[in-house]
């Protein structure tokens, strides 16, 4: 399937002290409870962690307005409060941002060291919109490293979002940047309401916006026919020379903020297939930590995708549905104008 890499993780325990509070689901012990998990595998050994660097507010502002940026600076330090009816800062919020952005940078860096890494940072970023926090997100993480890799002369990346809810923020982002292919597998319809075949980017960058709307109780299977028939295919003719991931584990069937079936073994899939990706991209893969509300499952699935990136390889899956079937059929036929499918 592809080749094995060596897997990393990015991770700090300040990432705990963006305090959502106590019954949020976007918990403040989210991640530590992956880092935990992959403490008592025989994976850890294996694992390189990396602590992360804060990003500057310049940062930031490659992809956020100055005045969203101040306004999230001046609720965090003011004690903390609501920026939209799901997304919270606590008084550490801003300073944590920084770093889950900065860990999120720190990729770039470990590609330099020949690591595969995953960033494992809070608060997730795929929502976050040029100058609105939305889904418990305040910076959209993955864009601002996108951005820098084209400020430093990447002439194109692909993102591949399989969070369950679809990645608006960098969606928006991107919608008319050809050096960015953005391609979002999620659940419809739900949060956030955007998603549908028919979004394909605009202006010049019509064509690399790829969206693959999946119903409820869509299976291993039916991901893993969407990179044969549809994914695959058009990276291929992309050709990126970097291969970001937003790696949400919401899809996962234990996961009952989604409605989805996936499994560790589509985890492990899409791990190895993601390897696989990034051979033409001289093994530049990096995947930052999104959505995964149930503990338990969330840090399985970033085991089994760890596992399927440390090996390049994963267990056969079952096959697609027939829903999963005609939605990878509809999402082809809208792409078949940009690319060859």
């Amino acid at each position: 399937m592809g080749k094995a890499m060596d897997p990393a993780i990015i991770w700090d325990p300040i990432y705990t002290e963006h305090d959502t509070g106590r019954d949020h689901v976007e918990a403040p012990d989210r991640a530590a409870a992956i880092v935990a998990h992959l403490q008592q595998t025989d994976l850890w050994p294996r694992l390189q962690v990396i602590a992360p660097h804060a990003a500057t507010v310049d940062d930031l502002l490659t992809v956020h307005g100055a005045a969203y940026v101040e306004h999230v600076r001046e609720v965090s330090e003011s004690g903390g409060g609501w920026l939209d009816a799901d997304t919270f800062a606590s008084a550490r919020s801003f300073e944590v941002a920084l770093l889950a952005a900065g860990g999120t940078l720190d990729i770039a860096a470990a590609w330099e060291r020949g690591l595969a890494p995953f960033a494992l940072v809070r608060p997730p970023g795929h929502h976050a919109m040029p100058d609105e926090a939305m889904g418990f997100c305040l910076f959209d993480n993955i864009a601002i490293l996108a951005r820098r890799l084209l400020a430093d002369g990447l002439e194109r990346v692909l993102i591949l979002d399989w969070d369950v809810h679809h990645g608006n923020g960098t969606q928006a982002i991107f919608y008319d940047e050809p050096r960015v292919l953005f391609i979002s597998l999620h659940q419809w319809p739900f949060f956030p309401g955007t998603g549908w075949y028919s979004e394909t980017g605009a202006g010049p960058g019509e064509g690399f916006t790829v969206n693959v709307p999946f119903p409820p109780r869509t299976t291993d299977g039916d991901y893993v026919h969407a990179f044969e028939a549809l994914i695959e295919p058009i990276v291929a003719q992309f050709a990126p020379q970097a291969v970001l991931i937003s790696a949400g584990q919401d899809s996962h069937v234990d996961d009952h903020l989604g409605a989805m079936a996936v499994t560790e073994a589509g985890f492990a899939q899409m791990g190895a297939r993601a390897a696989a990706l990034a051979t033409v991209a001289d093994d530049r893969l990096g995947l930052v930590l999104e959505g995964g509300y149930n503990k338990v499952a969330s840090a399985r699935a970033v085991e089994a995708t760890l596992r399927g990136i440390a090996s390049g390889q994963a267990a056969p899956v079952g096959p697609p549905s027939d829903h999963g079937r005609i939605v990878v059929a509809k999402a082809i036929d809208t792409q078949r104008r940009y690319w060859r499918l």
